[in-house]
């Protein structure tokens, strides 16, 4: 424990959650209470932000229904979901920031999507037409 931190234990009498408190201070700021110790994982974090981004994650689905605005442009599309984990067939609606996304799938096709959750919605990131997953056969 650094010589701050056991100052203030001895000149506080400091017992329980007060003594642990001052523990952690001690080793935020080393002996000399001045300077703030890097984490001892440092290096590791700067590398893990060098790594290569994982591969993007596709989920299988059919395509339900496309809402379009007045133009003709989509803005939300109804995909059903394939069952996972033992959960029910699901319905989800999706928001299509980009509608040349949506150029070329019809509706009731097979499609593999991604999705993120901006603004407090889902929405579609990238989607693509792809073969019908039969049942009870392995779908990539």
């Amino acid at each position: 424990m650094g010589q701050a931190a056991a100052s203030l234990v001895v000149r506080r009498g400091l017992r329980g959650g007060g003594l642990v408190a001052a523990m952690a201070l001690a080793a935020v700021f080393g002996a000399t209470g001045a300077q703030p110790v890097a984490p001892a994982n440092a290096a590791s974090v700067a590398a893990e932000d060098a790594a290569p981004a994982a591969p993007p994650v596709y989920t299988r689905a059919r395509l339900v229904s496309v809402e379009a605005d007045a133009g003709g442009n989509p803005t939300h599309v109804r995909l059903k979901l394939l069952p996972r984990a033992k959960l029910p067939f699901t319905t989800q609606t999706f928001r299509v920031v980009n509608p040349a996304l949506m150029r070329g799938i019809p509706q009731g096709a097979w499609v593999q999507f991604t999705a993120r959750h901006i603004d407090g919605e889902n929405t579609l990131t990238s989607i693509r037409a792809t073969a019908e997953c039969k049942r009870f056969e392995r779908c990539d």
